[in-house]
């Protein structure tokens, strides 16, 4: 707490000494001596200091940031003006400090409007800092961020402070899909085809982050004498992150021999269509069937009218053929679900291995023989011919392979209409889903060593999500703005934060307007 800040016949001097040293060092003999690099440095280093002391000398021109209007809180209750409150910000630039006329009565806390016209946030890190904190989260390591904010801006953020930013960073993920689902239409300029896909992958978590079973599973394994060993020791250490991925795709009418040529130099034709607008997520927290229902949420803003063809991609989970066959039918929505052809032509792979050992071109011939059948949708046909090679072979226990192939065929024969499929030009793999595994999840949170909390853990998870769909610019001036209500505007009656005056200009400071000006593109232009 402070009185009322005396003005500064010029803020901008102490800059005004610093770009003066720098061009004075540049014009120097022994700027000429460096190399290149080394003089990037030096520079980045003088200018990155020269910038903190032009924002701190904004930053005085705008104190002690005084209402022109009467301030009342959210109640409607009047409040008169306190004491000048200083606070240092931690910018990007390095900490500037900023003095702020504070508004009170008896019984409540000060408030700020000069916060709310800077929208800066309660602790001293600004938003822009925050946004570099959010962007290094989502791409490496914690200790890995701090490093890299700390080498590449003026900012110093410990790990934990580090930690806790993300999270918030994070935290309004939920609210922004929300609005947009609320706001947007479809777009008919995108691809006929409608895919969701939604798979699992395990994340190692804390003891008291895992879910119950899981919990109870690992307390049981602790007092064997195997959970001591070396091996196998994060057995009952992952919860399972459950995966969803939603685009459009143009149709692609294929048959059966295009996607098994004899030979790859038969692969010939049109490029196969890309995914469009491709959103992918992931989430810890939510069970399975709530990121599902979300997954039926954004095609159903993206096909409101039910124009398109909505396809489901999976991997065989039963659970999650389930959630989607109850959706479905829920929301009257005609979906088709594909089993991915790749998982299929692995239980094939390995009959083919047990039908004939030792030998690599009967297996090749034989596999493409029988997956070209399940291409034209025979699979029930196929299921039933190798369980009768087998039984002429007379195979005992090393028959095992072709039982399991054949029992995959028949259970998911519902789900391996190929031929339909192929025809109507719809996707047969799940190559996005698998790939959103591995980055969205696998290449961040399995890191080695890394144990996660849930909190943490989920808001890494929504950053990732956001950077790979593209949409983290948008998420972040949302964000921003929701910052905004939260800690100022929600304060202030009619929700709406009392415009500020700075003090009169000093002479020196009155000279000085007009030699810079913003320009818009639409100026320039």
């Amino acid at each position: 707490m402070s009185a009322l800040p005396c003005p500064v016949e010029n803020p901008f001097a102490a800059a005004d000494q610093d770009y003066a040293a720098i061009t004075e060092f540049l014009s120097s003999k022994e700027a000429w001596q460096v190399e290149h690099s080394e003089l990037e440095r030096e520079l980045e280093g003088k200018g990155r200091e020269l910038l903190r002391k032009l924002l701190q000398a904004h930053l005085q021109l705008r104190q002690p940031g005084q209402a022109v209007e009467a301030v009342r809180d959210a109640a409607g209750t009047p409040l008169a003006p306190t004491a000048v409150h200083e606070r240092g910000v931690e910018s990007i630039f390095g900490t500037v400090e900023v003095a702020r006329t504070g508004y009170g009565a008896a019984g409540t806390a000060s408030v700020h409007p000069l916060d709310g016209a800077l929208n800066l946030p309660p602790e001293k890190y600004s938003l822009e800092v925050r946004r570099r904190v959010a962007m290094e989260a989502a791409k490496s390591s914690f200790d890995e961020g701090t490093k890299t904010l700390e080498m590449y801006t003026g900012a110093h953020v410990p790990k934990r402070q580090f930690e806790e930013l993300t999270k918030r960073a994070a935290q309004d993920f939920q609210a922004f899909y929300t609005q947009r689902q609320a706001g947007a239409g479809a777009d008919p300029q995108t691809g006929s085809i409608l895919v969701l896909t939604v798979d699992g992958k395990g994340v190692v978590m804390q003891p008291e982050d895992l879910r119950e079973p899981t919990q109870r599973a690992a307390a049981a394994r602790a007092k064997t004498f195997t959970a001591r060993l070396g091996s196998g020791r994060r057995l009952h250490a992952k919860r399972m992150a459950s995966v969803a991925a939603i685009y459009t795709v143009q149709p692609f009418v294929r048959t059966p021999e295009e996607i098994l040529p004899e030979s790859p130099r038969q692969q010939t034709g049109p490029a196969r269509p890309r995914p469009e607008h491709k959103r992918v997520w992931a989430s810890l927290a939510q069970p399975p069937e709530e990121v599902i229902g979300e997954m039926f949420d954004e095609a159903a803003r993206r096909d409101p009218k039910g124009h398109k063809r909505w396809v489901a991609l999976v991997d065989g989970n039963l659970p999650q053929i389930a959630h989607l066959e109850q959706l479905a039918e829920k929301r009257g929505v005609p979906l088709i679900i594909v089993v991915d052809f790749i998982h299929v032509s692995q239980y094939v792979w390995k009959a083919a291995g047990a039908l004939f050992p030792s030998q690599e071109l009967e297996q090749d011939r034989w596999t493409r023989e029988h997956l070209l059948e399940i291409l034209r949708g025979k699979a029930s046909r196929v299921a039933a011919g190798m369980r009768r090679s087998a039984t002429l072979r007379e195979m005992g226990a090393e028959r095992k392979p072709v039982d399991e192939c054949a029992d995959y065929l028949l259970h998911y024969s519902p789900f391996l209409h190929y031929d339909k499929a192929l025809a109507e030009g719809v996707p047969i793999a799940t190559g996005v889903i698998e790939g959103a595994c591995r980055h969205l999840v696998e290449d961040r949170m399995n890191l080695t060593g890394a144990r996660w909390s849930l909190t943490g853990a989920e808001a890494v998870l929504r950053l990732r999500a956001l950077r790979s769909s593209n949409d983290f610019d948008a998420y972040w001036k949302f964000h921003e703005q929701q910052e905004y209500e939260r800690h100022h505007a929600s304060r202030y009656a009619d929700h709406r934060v009392p415009k500020t005056v700075p003090l009169a200009p000093t002479s020196s400071q009155r000279s000085r307007r007009g030699a810079l000006k913003l320009v818009s593109k639409k100026e320039e232009s």
